[in-house]
């Protein structure tokens, strides 16, 4: 009899943490690789100060970010609560002078991004959750402008602020491992370049410094939960 419960009792011991894996699949720390679609553009209502009525040129800057994601999530029951951190780096590039009409030509590129947040989800199966996110942002933007005489060229490099909101849903694929998808939008509303050169030099009349961004992402990851 001693034997049977012994066995009993281990084999209870090594099914109880499958279990608790299988009830709260969405506990615990978690990292993951990024990849998507990175779309940044003007948020300002008269674009970034330059008359494109004549012109339909896209203003766009389009690429592809990828970079990696950590997280740590609280599995409650049918809501599952988590913080989250990101780094990632985009592909975005624009020549301007390529679209728009302007007595400039100019170059804008996305670089690195650091991203800080929340999410809050519910599980709508057993192994799937919908979930929203929110925090804050911080990217990379580097450019140069150039004017029509030769050696007026101007070069910056600036950090700027944000805030994030996105939704997406998650996937268990198995015990530990995870897929999801997600859109998020960003907006940065301190970018202004004008400390970087001066633009008095460059035939540009009205041209705004201080631009308002709005980011657009649709991103796919692949995970681990540890």
């Amino acid at each position: 009899m001693r034997k049977y419960v012994f066995a009993a009792l281990l084999a209870g011991t090594v099914a109880a943490p499958a279990m608790a894996q299988t009830g709260a699949p969405f506990t615990g720390l978690r990292a993951e690789a990024i990849a998507g679609y990175d779309s940044l553009e003007s948020g300002n209502d008269d674009d970034d100060g330059v008359d494109t009525s004549d012109n339909e040129g896209d203003e766009s800057i389009n690429g592809v970010a990828f970079g990696v994601g950590v997280g740590y999530d609280f599995d409650l029951g049918g809501v599952v609560a988590g913080v989250e951190g990101e780094f990632t780096e985009s592909t975005g590039k624009q020549d301007f002078d390529e679209t728009i009409d302007a007595p400039f030509s100019s170059r804008i590129e996305t670089g690195r991004d650091l991203y800080i947040g929340g999410r809050v989800g519910f599980k709508v199966a057993p192994t799937t959750l919908v979930y929203g996110k929110a925090g804050y942002t911080n990217t990379a933007i580097e450019g140069a402008f150039e004017g029509q005489d030769a050696g007026d060229r101007f070069e910056f490099d600036s950090n700027v602020d944000g805030y994030r909101l996105g939704a997406g849903v998650e996937q268990m694929l198995g015990s530990n491992s995870y897929a999801k998808v997600e859109y998020r939008y960003s907006n940065y509303s301190n970018l202004d370049f004008s400390d970087d050169f001066d633009l008095d030099d460059l035939d540009a009349e009205d041209f705004d410094t201080k631009i308002d961004l709005d980011r657009h992402q649709v991103m796919a990851a692949i995970g681990f939960r540890f």
